[in-house]
């Protein structure tokens, strides 16, 4: 099951991706995982075992607490997804359960990949704080597991963000190949290093690879 659309999905066209999209398309007992620390996944062998790759990267964008709150700012405005080939509807809440569309358009026409958001994590330490949230994938997506947005500021002050996209981010991302497509999501993924090297700082595109 693929959703497709010919002209950019209208808020109706990603409801009803939505509406038949159905549960998610990974199993239960991974439900949630990315909520963890990369160091502790990178050493869980079940993961790759499963065959589960595991990409993890973030990039310091600046400092203080302006900085950060701009960056759950662009979160919450889903704004990691807002490039002329990409979108999610920015008026979508990011709570818990909450269902969403990803709307893709590197060929024609239009791909609509559905997810759920698994859980949201919000801490305030001071000096420390943090905000983000994880997504799992549903029936319909071409990919099957889970991903982690998320900007935090640490005790010195400084703030990450996810190293591929434009916006503010962190992401820890475990997604596992489905066969259908893995070829789509590879090419589109190799063209985003491409569109972001206008992007000020250090850079890093994600390509999956089949285990």
């Amino acid at each position: 099951m693929v959703f497709l659309c010919w002209n950019r999905p209208s808020p109706q066209d990603q409801k009803s991706c939505i509406e038949k999209s159905g549960g998610f398309n990974y199993d239960t007992k991974y439900r949630g995982a990315t909520a963890k620390s990369p160091s502790s996944l990178k050493e869980d062998k079940e993961f790759s075992k499963e065959g589960f790759l595991l990409n993890h990267s973030r990039v310091l964008v600046g400092s203080g607490v302006e900085t950060f709150e701009k960056g759950k700012s662009a979160l919450h405005n889903w704004r990691h997804f807002g490039m002329n080939w990409s979108f999610v509807d920015p008026k979508t809440p990011i709570r818990q359960g909450e269902k969403l569309c990803v709307c893709v358009k590197e060929f024609f026409p239009w791909l609509m990949m559905p997810l759920q958001v698994v859980y949201v994590n919000e801490n305030r330490k001071k000096p420390s704080a943090s905000f983000g949230f994880g997504s799992g994938t549903l029936k319909g997506h071409l990919l099957a597991g889970e991903e982690r947005f998320s900007i935090e500021l640490d005790e010195n002050n400084q703030v990450w963000r996810q190293a591929v996209n434009p916006p503010p981010l962190h992401s820890s991302v475990i997604i596992k190949q489905i066969s259908l497509g893995y070829e789509y999501i590879q090419i589109d993924l190799s063209q985003t290093e491409v569109k972001s090297r206008g992007v000020r700082g250090p850079q890093s595109a994600i390509t999956l690879y089949p285990l």
